[in-house]
């Protein structure tokens, strides 16, 4: 049985593009890749001194038959895929309950949108190491593609419109009203620009970096140019795009009404008139967007900020809008997001040693927080998601790095697998579990075995009878239900399947 390949990984099959299964990660020093396969490289270590003692040692080992060495996996790339596949499970599920939680109506950072960002920060460690060696270009062109069309016709059948679970039993489309943009549509677009560039660059990677403490960064300097350009098409698109009024109708139960957003202007990061909106409006036009927008739960959209509830008698026409979080423009600055991804899988790959890892990751991740510190107090440019501003990206990817970096020391380094083997064991079937439990296809399918109605079914007998009575509370009923009959569930079942060897790739 192969290994697991992970949600962002892939070329798995190949035995030469073997480091998205089995990474080395031990603490050699040194500056270079790990090509344990050569014949001697490793063997004299003092060549200059000892010479005459190093030949016939030499001698005799080239005599050998070369012996390869198995690798092992990076266990915090793993734990780090499963928290972020349990951080969604949790916010989805609990963020109705507990609203601190759940996205951030507009400027600001929960919890819940540090998910997106997570996912595209190990999208791109992932294919450093995938990517570490690549023996044909246009073979791995060919299987980046293949995942990539995966991944977008995955997106389309979970958020698309088509899937009404796990509550609504019934299932199909309105081709003129299908949601064209989610969270793995994003992935994907991430996945393909950064896996790319990472091919087409294959030739021009150094086998070892020079000295200097920005060799790492002038080493894959069209990794970083990549980011950059994606950088400046955001930027420029973000600030310089005229937004013309526009309007948009709404269907209630006895009318339709209709309503106009007054803009005439650019430059502007409000809901109601920013270039996101407006890029998504024209290229996948209005009816295609998201029709629950976070920003409803705005003060100037409801009484009950920032929890959902019923809009204001004087709410502005935009909180009644749709508008798309996971929109081209945002998801063009999100490619950002995997570009400092990757940055920390390139450390991974050429420094050998726990130290010189760590001292890359720390100081990237806390430079990263405080250039968003200063962007977003300044209000230069706010922490906003539903944009994925840039301060957003620097804030979540310092934070991606921090994490990464605490979950090296505490499983790679000192050996603390136990603990956090139930979130190896997510993070192992990320697509199943991200299927299955936080697109709640599985609860979708316990729904329809119900008795007499649609709503006596196992799920809510389980939420209403195991959770809501016992605790005398909706809220704290709600929460425990996530923790032990959601996430406890799926990591057990996780590491049942590690155990039998049953893994979802795409």
């Amino acid at each position: 049985m192969e290994d697991p390949k992970k949600l962002e990984e892939g070329f798995g099959n190949q035995k030469k593009l073997n480091s998205d299964v089995e990474i080395d990660i031990t603490s050699h020093q040194g500056n270079k890749l790990d090509n344990r396969d050569d014949s001697n490289q490793d063997l004299v270590s003092h060549e200059n001194e000892q010479k005459t003692l190093d030949q016939p040692l030499q001698k005799e080992e080239e005599e050998q038959p070369p012996i390869k060495h198995k690798s092992k996996r990076v266990a915090t790339l793993d734990a780090f895929r499963g928290l972020t596949i349990v951080l969604m499970i949790l916010v989805d599920d609990a963020g109705g309950a507990y609203a601190r939680i759940d996205h951030s109506p507009w400027n600001g950072c929960t919890l819940a949108d540090f998910v997106m960002p997570f996912f595209l920060f190990i999208v791109g460690v992932a294919i450093a190491l995938a990517l570490k060696r690549v023996p044909k270009v246009s073979a791995a062109i060919r299987k980046v593609t293949l995942r990539t069309l995966k991944l977008l016709f995955w997106g389309i059948i979970l958020q698309g419109g088509y899937s009404h679970a796990p509550y609504d039993l019934a299932y199909g489309v309105d081709m003129k009203l299908i949601r064209w943009c989610g969270i793995l549509q994003r992935i994907a677009l991430v996945y393909l620009i950064v896996a790319l560039i990472e091919i087409l660059t294959t030739k021009l990677r150094p086998a070892t970096l020079t000295p200097g403490h920005f060799s790492i960064f002038t080493a894959y300097k069209w990794q970083w140019l990549g980011g950059f350009v994606a950088f400046v098409v955001y930027m420029t698109t973000l600030y310089g795009l005229y937004v013309p009024d526009w309007n948009f109708l709404v269907h209630y139960e006895d009318r339709s009404e209709r309503y106009t957003v007054k803009c005439g202007m650019r430059g502007h990061l409000g809901p109601a008139c920013n270039a996101v909106g407006y890029v998504d409006r024209q290229v996948w036009g209005i009816n295609h967007l998201y029709k629950f927008p976070v920003w409803a739960r705005s003060k100037v959209c409801t009484l009950s900020y920032p929890a959902t509830g019923p809009l204001r008698d004087d709410a502005p026409s935009w909180c009644r809008a749709p508008f798309e979080p996971e929109g081209l423009l945002s998801s063009i600055s999100a490619i950002m997001s995997g570009t400092l991804g990757i940055h920390y899988g390139h450390v991974l790959i050429h420094f050998k040693g726990h130290g010189e890892r760590l001292k890359q990751w720390v100081s990237m991740g806390f430079g990263l927080l405080i250039v968003a510190f200063i962007l977003h107090f300044t209000n230069a440019i706010p922490l906003n998601k539903q944009l994925y501003s840039f301060s957003y990206v620097c804030f979540t990817a310092g934070a991606a790095g921090i994490v990464f970096s605490g979950f090296y020391i505490l499983i790679d380094v000192s050996g603390l697998r136990m603990p956090f083997l139930w979130l190896e064991w997510i993070g192992m079937n990320a697509m199943l579990i991200f299927v299955l439990g936080a697109q709640g296809i599985f609860a979708g399918f316990i729904n329809g075995w119900y008795f007499k109605n649609e709503d006596n079914n196992l799920v809510n007998w389980i939420q209403h009878h195991v959770f809501f009575d016992v605790w005398k509370s909706e809220r704290v009923g709600t929460l425990l239900y996530v923790i032990f009959a959601e996430i406890t569930f799926w990591a057990i079942l996780a590491g049942m399947f590690h155990r039998l060897g049953i893994y979802w790739k795409l």
